[in-house]
């Protein structure tokens, strides 16, 4: 396991409390996971997404990554409607432990734009893992 001064959190992303990133893309946002959700879950062997065309509430589980150890639940930082998943994680989970930012998992079309000034800074993303 890393240490907290060893994780990799880009300044650039914004993240929450259930240790998603999201990053804005014109009008739509990528989400995955950071890279200590990664570090804490281990080895990632499947990874189970939403639809292309599902529709999410902030909050709600929008699908799961399986590890050697167990499965962790993924929960969706925003509300919205699936418009992308990242394909290359159906044959290759472990890009997402091998690169979190760059193995996104799904890309949403928000719904309620307000909820984005609810995520967390890097900053406070750090706060929050130091306790």
């Amino acid at each position: 396991m890393k240490e907290i001064h060893e994780l990799n959190l880009p300044e650039e992303l914004s993240y929450c409390n259930d240790h998603e990133w999201t990053q804005k893309s014109g009008d739509t946002v990528k989400i995955g996971i950071s890279d200590y959700a990664q570090d804490q879950i281990g080895d990632i062997v499947f990874v189970e997404m939403p639809e292309v065309g599902d529709s999410f509430t902030k909050g709600d589980e929008f699908g799961s990554l399986e590890s050697v150890k167990a499965v962790s639940e993924m929960f969706i930082p925003l509300s919205g409607k699936v418009v992308a998943i990242n394909e290359a994680l159906e044959d290759a989970p472990e890009l997402v432990n091998e690169d979190p930012y760059g193995s996104w998992l799904i890309e949403i079309m928000p719904s309620e734009a307000s909820e984005y000034d609810e995520l967390l800074s890097r900053d406070d993303y750090l706060k929050l893992l130091q306790g």
